[in-house]
Parts: C-alpha cells; structure tokens; sequence
C-alpha cells in the first residue's frame, strides 16, 4: 500500500514538474535528419561531435517522456528475488519461476534459467514476451509459438535468462495508472529496469554483460528499456518497430490503448505526424550500444520500408560514434515472426557482444 502510494506522489510531482517545462523540450518537425540540434533559441545546427549528438539524444528521451511520462528516477536500493521454485533441472539449464517486487511494491512473476556447467558468470539476457495471454511462458517454452521460445533457447547456449510478465499478461495483474502513471509503457519499462537489478545481483551473472530481447510487444519494449537504462549493451527487437509516419497509413491508434500510451490519442489525435518522437530516434539513442532487429518482408503489422527509413536514419549517428557495426538487420520473407535463421543470426550477433 505504502510504496504504491508514495511512488504515486513521486509520479505526480515529476508530471507537474514536466508539463510546466514541456515547452522546454525542442519539437523537431523531422525525426529522420538525426544529425541535427535544435539550440536554446530553436535555431538548427549541425550534429558532427559526440558531445553534440549527447545534446539531441536528451531531447530524444525528453519527447518520449512527454507521451509515456516521466520516468522515475532510480533508486540506490537494488531489487533482488522475493520467491524462487525450481521448475525443473535439465542437463543445459535450470529453470525457477520466480517473483521480483518492483519499485511499486507490487509482484512481477517471471521466470529464471541458469545454464548447466558455468565455469565463471554468465551474461545475462532480459527476455521480453509478445502480446500473449500466457505472457512469460512463451519465451520460456512452456507454450505459445516454437519461434518465440527464446528465453530457453538463450539459456541453453550459456545465457542466463529472466522473463517477466508485461502489466496485464499471464500472471500478472497490475493497474498502472492507479499506480500515478501516464502509460503501461511507462510501467513497463520501471519493471524491466528492475529486472535488471535482478539479473545484476545473481552470483552467476556478470553484471557488465546484459543484454535484451522481445518480439512484437516486447520487441518495442526492448527498445524502450535500452533507450533509457545504458546497462542494456545489446538490443533485439524482432517485429518491434517502424516509423510512425509508414505506421498504418499514419493513424497510431494501435498505439494508443490503456495498454501502451493513452496520450498518443490525447495528446497527438493518434497521428503519426504529431508525434514528437519516432522509432528511428528511439534506435539512434542507444547507440553506441548495439542494436539487432528481425524485421521481415511482409509483416503486417510494421511495414518494411518503415523501417528502412528508420535504420537509414539511425546509421549515421552510430557512424559517428564508432559504432557503425553495432547495427544490424535481418529481413526474412515471411510475416510477423521470428524464424530460426533470424534468431541464428540475432544470437551470433549478440554473443559477439556479450560473450568473452
């Protein structure tokens, strides 16, 4: 009760403080020309050093806000497991479902596999489900589609693996907007902050070598969380993005339910023109991190070329932070999934950044 209340008066007064100083927060009219700054009198200057681009991403972070609200602001205290069942022992890993209290106070169900055999830490890896009624359970393998198991599939190449229930799903029943948020998106990204923290304080888990990784929803999510928490050193999003302006006919509507962010309605009349941010900046933001993303031919649900004009725009500003490598696509023929040769392909690059 008391967490919940106090983390509502935080979010409250952070709201305040934001909507007073929204105007501070330049509006870029073109969310594709990153290498671009917006100075204190809006005049537009050339982005060529990274101190420059430092200027932009907090604009970036600033304009997400602005639909998500605030985000709140990280606590000394590091969150660690609160339940722990061993689920089942196997020769590659073994699998825990698991509970973790987020900064709310409320429960996050998840579940935990440690690989079989570590000869030191492993690096960990966040794993994001897609929207699915039986939430985590999916990228654990216990259900869902095959494709999507890769909770299990990262634990069994030496990965150790936490997948939480997003607000809403599986186990998991959560209000966040009697919580004192703006959106579930918001939410979200608190509670996998906080998972995180969790993977950080496992003995077997090296705490410099993180990683996440989501489809569909948590594709998105991905993105959200590294966006905003830099221990994120590697980003998969497969079926997680485009631009809003290539979004479905630019009516973000789908953006906009109590399970993502209201205000793009509000706010934005749920236009993909109106928004003040997009996802090509959102991808940009996390560089010089690395950033992977499965984003098929003919997914329906984000057009390709969405994102092409996305990755266009996000490559030059990992070029200019020496991390021109560090972004990579794969675009399989088929629609919204994430086949194996995708997921070959997303772990080789993410075992070139995490593993030793």
């Amino acid at each position: 009760m008391w967490p919940r209340l106090f983390g509502a008066i935080i979010l409250l007064t952070m709201e305040f403080a934001m909507t007073r100083g929204a105007e501070a927060t330049p509006t870029y009219q073109d969310h594709l020309n990153l290498l671009t700054v917006l100075d204190e009198q809006g005049q537009a200057r050339p982005v060529t050093t990274p101190e420059q681009w430092a200027v932009r991403r907090k604009h970036i972070l600033e304009a997400m806000q602005l639909v998500m609200g605030p985000l709140p602001p990280k606590t000394a205290e590091i969150v660690t497991l609160v339940n722990s069942v061993c689920t089942n022992r196997g020769p590659k890993f073994t699998s825990y479902r698991v509970d973790f209290a987020s900064p709310d106070g409320d429960l996050v169900p998840a579940f935990l596999f440690i690989p079989t055999g570590l000869k030191g830490k492993a690096p960990g890896m966040l794993c994001l489900h897609q929207t699915t009624g039986i939430g985590k359970s999916e990228p654990a393998g216990l259900g869902g589609l095959p494709n999507l198991h890769y909770a299990k599939e990262l634990a069994e190449r030496g990965y150790a693996t936490l997948a939480p229930d997003y607000p809403g799903y599986g186990g998991y029943e959560c209000d966040p907007y009697a919580m004192g948020y703006i959106s579930a998106t918001m939410k979200g990204i608190v509670n996998h902050r906080a998972a995180l923290d969790v993977l950080q304080s496992l003995p077997e888990v090296d705490p410099e070598r993180l990683g996440c990784i989501g489809h569909s929803l948590g594709g998105h999510n991905t993105l959200f969380l590294a966006a905003f928490d830099e221990r994120v050193k590697v980003a998969v999003t497969s079926c997680g993005f485009n631009s809003f302006r290539k979004y479905m006919g630019e009516d973000v509507s789908g953006w906009s339910h109590k399970g993502y962010m209201p205000r793009i309605k509000e706010l934005y009349d749920a236009r993909g023109d109106k928004m003040p941010f997009d996802f090509s900046e959102i991808v940009a933001a996390i560089a010089p991190r690395a950033v992977f993303t499965n984003s098929p031919l003919k997914d329906s649900n984000f057009a390709v070329e969405g994102v092409y004009d996305c990755l266009r725009a996000a490559q030059p500003v990992f070029d200019l932070l020496g991390a021109g490598d560090k972004l990579k696509a794969v675009h399989p023929d088929c629609e919204h999934d994430f086949p194996l040769e995708a997921r070959e392909a997303a772990y080789e690059f993410v075992g070139k950044v995490l593993k030793r």
